[in-house]
């Protein structure tokens, strides 16, 4: 048997497995997304997603925790569909900037009032908490309480939620939990961050 042979016969054992785990994959319902670690790539991801639920044309939140001294890229962006996207920035910006521990706290608070609203609507297909990983770590809020919050959401509503430092009660409930390791970064050769890339 030759090199080509092999591959065919070896594709097709992998396409089986494949199509049945497809007719095993038979339950629908709304996903809770972690994408966590202290690798680039988080926050990018999430939004990722938010531009692919576009493309489907479903409705979208997005609250961005911590985020808010200055304004990024994707929030111009994504700003530019009023219709499609509600995008509310409530950090106040990184907590070694604001160093002031009760405001950090007042806008993890505050935002996780117009996570809430997001929650309980079912026109939102999907929303994206980014950096709430952040502020449940630093326990700007409580974690039992945001989980029972997510809990009781519209059940075909999906939910991402962005930052390092998960806790684990987050990354148990999940349905999808991603890690980005740090391997390598500009930052620490001295590079500045690049509009397009970290802004």
């Amino acid at each position: 048997m030759d090199k080509s042979e092999r591959h065919e016969k070896r594709m097709k054992r992998q396409k089986q497995v494949v199509d049945d785990s497809i007719k095993q994959a038979d339950k629908d319902k709304g996903l809770l997304l972690v994408i966590t670690g202290n690798g680039k790539g988080k926050s990018s991801s999430g939004f990722g997603m938010v531009a692919r639920a576009l493309g489907h044309n479903m409705r979208v939140g997005v609250v961005q925790f911590i985020k808010g001294a200055f304004s990024t890229g994707e929030e111009a962006f994504f700003r530019r569909f009023p219709d499609d996207v509600e995008y509310h920035v409530m950090g106040d910006g990184f907590t070694w900037d604001t160093q002031n521990l009760q405001q950090d706290i007042a806008s993890a608070e505050a935002g996780w009032q117009v996570c809430k609203q997001l929650l309980t609507d079912p026109k939102i297909d999907i929303v994206l908490f980014d950096e709430l990983n952040i502020v449940l770590k630093m326990h700007y809020l409580d974690t039992e309480n945001v989980l029972a919050d997510l809990a009781k959401r519209p059940a075909m509503q999906h939910v991402i939620i962005t930052g390092r430092g998960a806790p684990q009660a987050l990354i148990d409930a999940a349905d999808t939990v991603s890690k980005i390791e740090d391997i390598k970064h500009a930052f620490r050769d001295g590079i500045q961050a690049q509009k397009g890339i970290e802004l």
